[in-house]
């Protein structure tokens, strides 16, 4: 080919060069932001379920002991004491300074959980004395009822963190 053919022509030109396409590492910042916020979510997943599960195994236990308080004791002034000693324990967890209350006071703090007047002026009354008795009318399943209500009451409003 003649140089002034060439320039009549134009330059001779190559073809297009595409770049080589990027590399997957390091990748974009975008892709950090979210690699970050989907370890955040899932370190608080975990965090919640492990929380639930000892919440509820907690809840387990206490409402086992429950149980086995009543099993052990299954009425009269024996049921009566057990149960009261376990009313104890479960304020003990929570508000320490209402284990020393006694009489009126202390049903009044056990109906201060669920509402009502069922400890000062119902089934629960037998609590105040019947533990120290050798005989007493005790209506059991109407104090069964009522401390297994108190107890899932305190449990559902989380008054208990162990």
């Amino acid at each position: 080919m003649n140089p002034a053919a060439a320039v009549a022509q134009g330059p001779v030109l190559r073809d297009i060069h595409v770049p080589p396409p990027p590399d997957w590492w390091p990748p974009a910042p975008g892709w950090w932001l979210l690699a970050l916020l989907v370890l955040a979510l899932v370190v608080l997943a975990t965090y919640k379920i492990i929380q639930i599960h000892k919440t509820r195994r907690m809840r387990r236990a206490v409402l086992g002991e429950l149980e086995r308080c009543i099993a052990a004791a299954p009425h009269g002034v024996e049921l009566a004491a057990a149960l009261s000693q376990f009313l104890r324990r479960m304020t003990l967890r929570d508000a320490r300074d209402a284990v020393a209350l006694h009489g009126d006071a202390w049903l009044a703090h056990l109906d201060g959980r669920v509402g009502g007047e069922e400890f000062r002026r119902g089934a629960g009354r037998v609590l105040l004395d019947a533990p120290f008795r050798r005989e007493a009318e005790v209506d059991d399943a109407a104090l069964i009822a009522l401390v297994r209500r108190w107890t899932r009451t305190a449990l559902q409003a989380g008054v208990h963190h162990a």
